[in-house]
């Protein structure tokens, strides 16, 4: 890989409302070219809005989603990306011979770049999951993407890596959600709408268990164990009815933060991607030090999965089981 300036970036956007959502888009782009950012990322589903999607009857979903890379809203990026002069990272949802998919695309002024559709597709039962991993060569560096949850298996971190990935583009929607882990659990809205007035009270919210607290806790090790530059994008405020903490980070290949969003609000931040790194880093010789030879149950059927392959938490959430839908 090249050294490479890349940005990631925090906004509250709006459930529905692609126009304003891709404004915030091409606002906070500017600012990451202002800094000299290459490449800019942006969180999962943010110009279509993701957590209220949960709410809406596939009709309603269909009429959001839209062809990749032949709709709209991928070639207002592309028209952005050509306007500011770098390369966006944004998500959707996507629609392909009828079927519904959490879409990430890449795209710069010369066009459309990739695409990743998500492998472990939560929120509604009309997304279909995505079948394989996205890896590709960019700006002088091989990505990859992978989405939220994604991110949660070790292995898909660790197959992206093994593919070449240098660089891996994260983005999520996550944080400050219900979980029987000691200090879990939702934020309260008042204080995110009162947080001009008591900020603290707001940060401690966000930089406990609830938010980065839990972040750091597992994505760094993700960077750390593959050697991997990590870009993790998050929203934050108002999402879906629920408050998310934002947080958006850049890590290097030894899991260590670069740059981190701290604002209460929107913002972008932009970091140096220094290649020596991923030569010193320990993870490309925990690749190299692998005994596939033992590792025969992880390759084996999963029963756990139902047959649109989303895990039993998918189906517990609903009261539901895989076998009963098999």
């Amino acid at each position: 890989m090249k050294q490479l300036r890349i940005a990631t970036a925090q906004f509250q956007a709006a459930d529905g409302d692609k126009d304003d959502n891709l404004k915030a888009i091409e606002h906070l782009s500017a600012l990451a070219k202002a800094d000299g950012a290459e490449l800019v990322c942006f969180h999962e589903c943010c110009i279509s809005g993701y957590t209220f999607l949960e709410t809406l009857s596939r009709k309603e979903i269909e009429h959001l989603a839209e062809p990749v890379p032949e709709g709209p809203s991928t070639k207002r990026l592309v028209t952005i990306a050509r306007k500011v002069g770098l390369s966006i990272g944004a998500g959707l949802v996507e629609v392909h011979e009828g079927k519904l998919y959490n879409t990430f695309v890449v795209v710069s002024p010369e066009g459309f770049v990739a695409r990743h559709r998500k492998l472990h597709a939560f929120i509604s039962d009309t997304l279909t999951c995505g079948d394989s991993y996205t890896v590709f060569s960019h700006l002088g560096c091989t990505f990859g993407i992978l989405i939220c949850y994604d991110n949660n298996l070790p292995e898909n971190v660790r197959m992206t890596a093994m593919m070449g990935a240098d660089i891996i583009l994260m983005p999520h929607v996550t944080g400050c959600l219900q979980s029987p882990m000691p200090g879990r659990g939702t934020v309260a809205p008042e204080i995110w709408h009162n947080r001009e007035l008591d900020p603290v009270r707001c940060r401690q919210e966000f930089d406990g268990p609830k938010g980065r607290g839990w972040i750091l806790r597992w994505l760094p090790t993700r960077a750390w164990e593959n050697g991997v530059f990590a870009v993790y994008a998050n929203p934050i405020g108002v999402e879906g009815g629920t408050i998310k903490p934002g947080g958006s980070l850049i890590l290097d290949p030894y899991g260590e933060i670069l740059v981190e969003c701290r604002k209460l609000g929107d913002e972008v931040v932009t970091a140096t991607l220094d290649p020596a790194k991923r030569g010193l880093a320990s993870g490309p010789s925990y690749i190299k030090a692998r005994r596939p030879e033992l590792y025969g149950m992880m390759v084996e059927p999963n029963p756990h999965l139902g047959p649109d392959r989303r895990p039993d938490v998918w189906w517990k959430k609903r009261g539901r089981s895989p076998e009963t839908e098999r």
